[in-house]
């Protein structure tokens, strides 16, 4: 028996023969990266309406917004980079390898931010190094999500993957949720003046130091695929990827357009939007967000359930018409809306409808690739996507509001998911594909 045939069947029992518990240790592993790269990567998104001016000369705060969220859009340019290299680091070196280097980087990224000096001190190297690092962390998302989908709908249970793979998203929400906790710690310790003075810089160091106990938990993870896999012509390959499985690569843009655009817009976008439009404080704003993600993060286990009893296209189907028909009316009541208690309520309607695409995203996407150019059909789809139109949903929204027209933003994401719904309908179900066991 050769090298490569031991490695190879080594791999395949290891995998094959995981015991439940080991297979929850390999979701909780894979998700505990997940959550500390959202946690950086989202913790600049929330601290913005801190550190905005440190960055940007005075002015109009819709302006320095502005320009945050033009930078926070940039780094998401990096995410198609970052979706191929990783993509085919993982097909081709090994889930695990490439989950490693990920969370590394984003960790590295987050120490930067953290270290940076204000405008007032270098001047326009400030928002220049600011970029840099954004767009360094970039790199390292978008290779974290193709990766750790893949990984994560590889390892699940048969017959329970839309379940465990919505863990995903329980994590990703959850790396969302921690950063506004711990804003939230910090606004009940430090003054407004002190946050925007040092202490949004803060949180950059937290999520710095979690990604240490993420690569201890990511060493002993089993790898998913097998040595032969990994060697093969196709692994890793984007010239085998859009020649045999164009179909699949433009389905996955497809939905992720209308997917990642609403996600961004209800979680991400919306604390501004609370204080920006609605006119709440943003102590408030984040205490209401603080709420709605964490019933979102609960939902996520229990729509996935939902998916493996009525099937992902359904699941898929019932996101685009829903989100296409309440969007709207949801985010028109929300400008208007004075009540913290009916804001939520709101918030949380949508994104139950968002959690039909939520928490089975990942797994629908793998469902539709061959394990060979698994994780980068996966990463490249979603991140090209997810580059487009969920890294520019802040600056589209700031836009149509600075120019007078902020309801257009509600009818632009309100299409986006109707065309979502149409790729939803045309697409096999994933789960009769037979790529994924």
């Amino acid at each position: 028996m050769t090298t490569t045939d031991t490695a190879d069947t080594a791999d395949s029992h290891a995998i094959d023969n995981l015991t439940p518990r080991q297979r929850i240790f390999a979701i909780v592993g894979a998700s505990s990266g997940n959550l500390v790269e959202w946690f950086d990567f989202y913790i600049y998104s929330f601290c913005a309406l801190y550190f905005s001016s440190a960055f940007f000369p005075k002015g109009n705060p819709t302006t320095q917004l502005l320009n945050t969220a033009g930078i926070f859009a940039a780094g998401f340019l990096m995410r198609p980079i970052g979706g191929w290299l990783f993509g085919r680091v993982a097909d081709r070196y090994g889930r695990r390898n490439a989950m490693m280097i990920s969370v590394l980087m984003m960790c590295g990224g987050s120490l930067m931010i953290a270290a940076l000096p204000t405008y007032a001190t270098i001047g326009t190297a400030a928002p220049f190094l600011l970029l840099v690092a954004r767009l360094f962390q970039g790199l390292s998302v978008g290779g974290e999500y193709g990766t750790s989908a893949t990984y994560m709908s590889e390892v699940a249970q048969a017959g329970r993957k839309g379940f465990f793979a919505s863990f995903q998203y329980v994590t990703l929400i959850g790396g969302q949720l921690a950063a506004l906790l711990v804003l939230g710690i910090l606004q009940l310790f430090l003054t407004h003046d002190e946050l925007k003075a040092w202490g949004w810089r803060i949180p950059f160091v937290v999520g710095a130091c979690a990604a240490l106990v993420s690569l201890y938990l990511r060493r002993s993870l089993h790898e998913t695929t097998t040595a032969s896999e990994r060697k093969s012509e196709a692994a890793g390959s984007v010239a085998s990827l859009l020649r045999n499985h164009r179909r699949a690569f433009v389905t996955v843009l497809g939905f992720t357009a209308g997917g990642s655009l609403i996600f961004y817009a209800f979680t991400t976008y919306m604390q501004k939007y609370l204080v920006n439009t609605a006119g709440m404080s943003t102590e408030t704003a984040s205490r209401i967000m603080t709420v709605c993600l964490l019933i979102y993060m609960l939902l996520q286990p229990a729509f996935g359930a939902l998916s493996d009893r009525i099937g992902r296209r359904t699941s898929m189907i019932l996101f685009g018409a829903l989100a296409a028909i309440f969007t709207t009316p949801i985010m028109t009541t929300l400008r208007h809306v004075s009540s913290p208690l009916a804001a939520g309520a709101l918030i949380i309607c949508a994104l139950a409808i968002v959690s039909f695409y939520t928490s089975i995203s990942g797994l629908v996407k793998a469902e539709m690739f061959p394990i060979e150019v698994r994780a980068l059909g996966v990463g490249l789809s979603y991140a090209v996507a997810n580059a487009i139109f969920g890294g520019s949903a802040e600056y589209v929204a700031l836009w149509f509001k600075q120019a007078g027209h902020e309801p257009y933003f509600y009818w632009y994401v309100s299409v986006m998911c109707a065309l979502a719904c149409l790729v939803a309908i045309r697409m096999p179900d994933p789960a009769k594909s037979g790529l994924l066991k």
